[in-house]
């Protein structure tokens, strides 16, 4: 049978985040279902004493590195139906019910089956209206590497006798990064929530023994800036909590500077300083408007060239003002119906990726290992003559690249320790590094940063795998009723 474009889907699923989207076009598309990777559980409908503790997660073999410190709430009588995800359990927590949260992805492993299972079948089922009697979707699912062969077959298994999927495929999720830069080596260093892997890989295969997972994410940035926030900008506190209104308490502050951090942070007002960075000089020449065209970058030449006119025709003493202005880096903007001023201290967001002990005065940095020790010490694990080809291909992706520029050059300014050794000029040693980003080519994907990236590889990768039905790089119906979910197994030449 032939497999359409169009019916296919395509899943990422990361610890903390879900995306999705069905279809494949000729511009491929940034996915069109974006939910959090958890579920909720009413406590009203389950006994306190049956819950699994959060330590019992690491029974599937995680190491310690990636047992994550989100909760699993598990009860075992629980059933799929049981369980609230995406917009039920947003709309159930805004109601004010008292809900169980659950992360199942968290450890990068499956820590629930019956919760996974939930997710998919909502992802699928709910988000993108397919029916389970007549489902002509092929499904390929990006997961965390190194997997057990047991996990990837009760995948396979679930997908097919419980989703009716027409065809089945899994591809790891650093594979998938990697593929979005059509490059097949590099180090990825994939930020989430809570945790942040690094996966070197080489010539298409992921170096197993020398990837690496570290306590510091998404989570560790804002409460670093939150605290940072109420330190030091007085205004702001006076501006959010007038001391005519009535004194708020810790949890309520807390509150409201985590969903100023997280408004401030989408709505791009972050930059990250780094080792070394330099400006980008202004275009005194010629300008190349098809390479402008290409990038989609017309309104922007445009209106810089608007401010330059517009900055010739000013005063002296106006652009005195205005180089004052920029120096002191203000930004204004409306949170909770009130207009708050923000200073340069914003930019400090992304410290604790890069400085663990800036996290000292909140007391989280023992223990913590920088970025780009962790970088440096997972390329120091593999091969010699691998390095130089690693090191040419350093992709800094997760969510908050999406909203945060540089962090990429900030992590390979301060990588520059592990590369430079004069002392050791060989043919193998590595020079430089290099900078991987997404191609300008993908049009929907040229304002995401690298945050789509692995959703983007794992479209790439569908678009080639399904198209061809004679191929065995995935599971059909007929391969599944013959040989069982074993048969993801032959059928992944990466998993073998």
């Amino acid at each position: 049978m032939a497999l359409r474009d169009a019916s296919v889907v395509v899943i990422e699923t990361a610890r903390t985040v879900i995306r999705a989207g069905l279809g494949l076009h000729e511009l491929l598309k940034t996915p069109s279902v974006i939910i959090q990777a958890r579920v909720g559980l009413r406590k009203s409908s389950f006994n306190t004493n049956d819950i699994q503790s959060d330590t019992q997660s690491s029974k599937n073999g995680a190491v310690s590195s990636r047992i994550s410190s989100l909760p699993l709430i598990a009860p075992p009588n629980a059933s799929v139906n049981d369980y609230l995800v995406g917009t039920q359990l947003d709309d159930a927590l805004a109601a004010g019910q008292d809900i169980a949260i659950s992360w199942p992805f968290a450890d990068g492993d499956v820590r629930d089956w019956t919760q996974a299972e939930a997710i998919w079948k909502y992802i699928l089922f709910n988000q993108l209206e397919r029916r389970r009697a007549q489902n002509e979707s092929p499904v390929l699912l990006s997961m965390y590497p190194g997997l057990s062969r047991d996990t990837y077959e009760r995948v396979c298994q679930l997908f097919f006798e419980r989703f009716n999927v027409a065809g089945f495929a899994i591809l790891e999720r650093p594979m998938a990064q990697i593929y979005s830069t059509t490059s097949l080596s590099g180090v990825v260093v994939d930020i989430e929530y809570d945790k942040t892997d690094i996966t070197p890989i080489y010539d298409g295969f992921i170096q197993r023994h020398a990837c690496d997972t570290i306590r510091l994410g998404i989570r560790d940035c804002q409460n670093h800036l939150v605290h940072i926030l109420r330190q030091t900008n007085s205004s702001l506190m006076k501006t959010l909590f007038p001391p005519e209104s009535e004194t708020p308490t810790e949890e309520t502050i807390q509150e409201t500077l985590l969903a100023l951090v997280k408004q401030i942070l989408e709505e791009g007002y972050v930059k990250i300083p780094s080792d070394g960075e330099t400006a980008i000089p202004d275009d005194e020449g010629v300008t190349d408007i098809a390479a402008i065209v290409v990038a989609g970058k017309e309104k922007a030449v445009i209106e810089s060239g608007m401010k330059k006119k517009a900055n010739a025709k000013a005063s002296a003493a106006e652009q005195a003002r205005a180089r004052e202005i920029e120096a002191l880096d203000l930004v204004t903007i409306q949170f909770r119906d009130k207009s708050v001023t923000l200073g340069k201290e914003r930019h400090r967001l992304c410290e604790p990726l890069f400085d663990p002990n800036s996290q000292s005065g909140i007391g989280q940095s023992e223990g913590f290992v920088s970025l780009q020790d962790a970088v440096g010490r997972a390329l120091r694990q593999t091969d010699v003559d691998m390095r130089q080809y690693i090191w040419q291909g350093l992709l800094v992706t997760g969510d908050l690249t999406r909203h945060v520029k540089g962090i990429a050059v900030a992590l390979q300014s301060r990588l520059s320790p592990y590369v430079a050794q004069p002392d050791l000029q060989t043919d193998v040693q590595p020079k430089s590094i290099k900078i991987l980003y997404l191609p300008e080519y993908y049009p929907e994907y040229r304002d995401t940063g690298e945050g789509f990236a692995a959703f983007l590889g794992c479209s790439i990768v569908a678009k080639l795998t399904f198209s061809d039905t004679h191929g065995k790089n995935f599971v059909s119906k007929v391969d599944y009723s013959q040989k069982g979910p074993h048969s993801v197994i032959e059928m992944s030449p990466a998993l073998l």
